[in-house]
C-alpha cells in the first residue's frame, strides 16, 4: 500500500543511498517502506545522537547528502547536541521523525519544531496529499543551505493510503557565488597587486576551499607568486604540493612552522572562518601583515582582515590568477628548511609519572598507521596529539564531529558514518576517555560495522583533561575532573574487538601484527592507551592563556 511514509521513503531514497537511525513506533513504517521499497542502506546505531553524528561523518568524508532517522519525542530529543553540531558546522542532511499526531499533542509529546529551531535547524512536515514533494523541498532546503532539515512525519499521518509515489522534480541548487560588483573587482585586484609584490606571500585555506573544488586554482596561484600555504585543521590536503606546506595553522601547527607564518608580509585567507584557534587567539599573522578574505561569509570574519571578497572560493581564486599578469614568484618558500619547521616534538617515551608520552606515542603511530586512512576525532584536549602528528591527505580525510558545538562524546558513532562513506579506507578514530565513555553505546556499532577496517584510538588518561589543565591550574576542586581507571580494552573485546592495553611505545606493534593479517579475519582494533596526563598539548596552553 502507498502510504504516506512510503512516499517520503521512496523520494527520499533517490537522493541517499544509506539512512543511519535507531527504530521506534514513530518511524516504524518509513523504515519499513525504506527496507522492502527502495535500494537505500538503512544502517542501525544504538543511540539516537548517534544517528545524526553517523549521517554527518557519512556527508563530510563522502560529500553526499546525509539522512538518519529517530523516532518522536525522546528519540528526537536525543540528537539535538549532535543536531546542533551539525548546523554550526554546515552539514546538509535530512533528519525523518516521527512527530506528534496532528489532533493534537499526546502528554509524552514535546515541540520538535520548536526545539529543532533552538539549534538552528527547520522542521517540514508532511501531509496526506504532499508527503513527496514536501520531502523534495527539505532535500531541496538542506542542499542549498548546507543545514540539516528535519521532516517530520505526523503519527497519525504515517499509514494514511496516498496513492502512487508521483513524479517528484529534482532539487535545484543555485550556482556558485560569483565575484559581483566594482567593489568587489577592485579588491580582486589588490589582492593581485600585493601577492605580486609581497616578499613572503602566504596562502591559507580551509574546507570551504575544498568544497567549492579550489585546489588546483590555489596551487596554481601558490606557484605563481611563489607562496608558502598553510590550513585550517579542516582544509589539511587542500593544496596540491604538500612540500611547501606549513600544515595547520594555529595551536596544531609546529613552532617552526607558526614562527615562518608570522614573517609572511601578505596573507590570503580562502574558505577559513579565521576562528580563535587557527588565529591563535589573535597572535598568527604579525602586525604588519597585509591580510585578505575570500568566503560566503556576509563580511570579513576577523576584525584583521583588511580586504575581503565574498564569493565562491574557486571562482575568486581564478579571478586572482587572471589579474597576476606574469608575476615573478617571490622565492621565499625555496629559501626555508620547511622540513625543520614543521617538525613536532617527538616526545620523551615515559612522562615523569611512568605513564606513556602521548607525544611519542602520536608520533610512532603515525609511522603505524595505513596510509590510506580517514581519521575521525571526538573533542577534547586529546586533539591536539593526532591533529598535530597525523597528516591526512585531504579534507575529507579528517572528520572532527564535535569541534564546531565544542562538543564532547560523538567519536564512536562517527566511525560508522565514515567507514561507508569510505569503504576502501581504514577508519582511525581518536577520542579520550571521558567522551569515549559518553558514545559507548555506539563502540558496538563502530565494531559491527568498521570490523577489518577500522581503529579506535583511547587516550585514556583517568581525567577530563581539558578541565583539569585549565579549571584545575586554577585552583578548583580536581575531584570532578577526575575518571576512575576504565579498561577500554576490556570492553572493545567483550563486543568483538580485539583490545590492547598500550603501557608502552612497544605495545603498539600489536597494530602492526593487525594490519598483516587479511582483512576478512581482522576484528575492529581499540588501543587503550595509558598516557600520561601531565603533558599538555600546545594548543590547550595557548585556550589557557587566553582564558587568563
Amino acid at each position: 500500500m502507498p502510504t504516506v511514509s512510503a512516499h517520503v521513503a521512496v523520494t527520499l531514497a533517490a537522493h541517499v543511498d544509506h539512512v543511519f537511525g535507531v527504530m521506534g513506533n514513530g518511524n516504524a513504517y518509513f523504515l519499513d517502506a525504506l527496507t522492502c521499497q527502495t535500494d537505500a542502506r538503512f544502517v542501525a546505531v544504538r543511540h539516537e545522537a548517534g544517528a545524526v553524528v553517523a549521517a554527518d561523518a557519512f556527508h563530510r568524508s563522502s560529500g553526499r547528502l546525509a539522512a538518519a532517522t529517530t523516532t518522536y519525542g525522546a528519540g528526537f530529543t536525543n540528537t539535538l547536541t549532535a543536531l546542533a553540531e551539525a548546523v554550526q558546522a554546515h552539514v546538509p542532511l535530512v533528519l525523518v521523525v516521527g512527530d506528534e499526531p496532528t489532533s493534537g499533542p499526546r502528554p509524552w509529546d514535546v515541540d520538535q519544531i520548536a526545539m529543532a529551531s533552538a539549534v538552528g535547524a527547520r522542521t517540514y512536515t508532511v501531509g496526506r496529499t504532499d508527503a513527496a514533494a514536501t520531502t523534495v523541498i527539505a532535500v531541496e532546503h538542506a542542499l542549498t543551505y548546507r543545514v540539516p532539515t528535519v521532516l517530520a512525519i505526523p503519527y497519525d499521518v504515517a499509514t494514511l493510503d496516498t496513492g502512487p509515489v508521483p513524479e517528484t522534480p529534482t532539487p535545484r541548487l543555485p550556482p556558485p557565488l560569483a565575484v559581483r560588483g566594482a567593489f568587489a573587482d577592485g579588491v580582486v585586484r589588490e589582492i593581485a597587486t600585493a601577492m605580486s609584490a609581497a616578499r613572503r606571500p602566504l596562502l591559507l585555506a580551509g574546507r570551504g576551499a575544498w568544497e567549492a573544488g579550489a585546489g588546483e586554482a590555489l596551487g596554481a596561484l601558490a606557484d605563481a607568486t611563489g607562496a608558502l600555504t598553510t590550513t585550517t585543521a579542516l582544509g589539511r590536503g587542500v593544496f596540491p604540493r604538500p612540500e611547501f606546506d606549513l600544515g595547520v595553522s594555529g595551536g596544531f601547527g609546529a613552532q617552526g612552522a607558526m614562527e615562518l607564518v608570522r614573517e609572511a608580509d601578505v596573507a590570503v585567507v580562502v574558505g577559513a572562518s579565521l576562528n580563535q584557534f587557527t588565529m591563535r587567539f589573535g597572535d598568527l599573522f604579525a602586525p604588519g601583515c597585509r591580510v585578505f578574505q575570500v568566503d560566503v561569509a556576509p563580511a570579513a570574519t576577523h576584525p584583521h582582515v583588511g580586504g575581503y571578497v565574498r564569493g565562491d572560493a574557486a571562482v575568486v581564486t581564478e579571478a586572482i590568477l587572471k589579474e597576476l599578469d606574469g608575476a615573478t614568484p617571490s622565492g621565499w618558500r625555496e629559501s626555508v628548511d620547511l622540513a625543520a619547521a614543521r617538525r613536532q616534538e617527538p616526545g620523551d617515551g615515559t612522562a615523569a609519572d611512568g605513564r606513556l608520552d602521548p607525544r611519542t606515542a602520536a608520533a610512532r603511530l603515525a609511522e603505524l598507521l595505513p596510509e590510506d586512512r580517514v581519521v575521525v576525532s571526538d573533542g577534547g584536549h586529546f586533539l591536539g596529539w593526532s591533529n598535530m602528528y597525523w597528516p591526512v591527505a585531504a579534507p575529507d580525510r579528517m572528520v572532527m564531529v564535535g569541534t564546531a558545538f565544542q562538543a564532547i562524546g560523538l567519536g564512536f558513532p562517527s566511525v560508522v558514518g565514515a567507514a561507508l562513506a569510505r569503504p576502501e579506507a581504514t577508519v582511525v578514530l581518536t577520542t579520550g576517555d571521558g567522551g569515549g565513555l559518553m558514545a559507548l553505546s555506539d563502540l558496538e556499532s563502530a565494531v559491527r560495522v568498521a570490523a577489518g577496517r577500522g581503529i579506535a584510538v583511547v587516550w585514556n588518561d583517568g581525567a577530563y583533561s581539558a578541565e583539569m589543565h585549565l579549571y584545575g591550574r586554577k585552583g578548583l576542586a580536581r575531584e570532578p575532573m577526575l575518571i576512575p581507571d576504565v579498561d577500554f580494552a576490556g570492553v572493545a573485546t567483550a563486543l568483538g574487538a580485539q583490545g590492547v592495553a598500550v603501557r608502552t611505545v612497544e605495545d603498539l606493534e600489536a597494530l602492526t601484527q593487525w594490519r598483516t593479517r587479511p582483512e576478512i579475519d581482522r576484528p575492529f582494533l581499540l588501543l587503550d592507551l595509558r598516557v600520561s596526563g601531565t603533558v599538555v598539548a600546545p594548543f590547550w596552553e595557548e585556550i589557557s592563556r587566553a582564558s587568563g
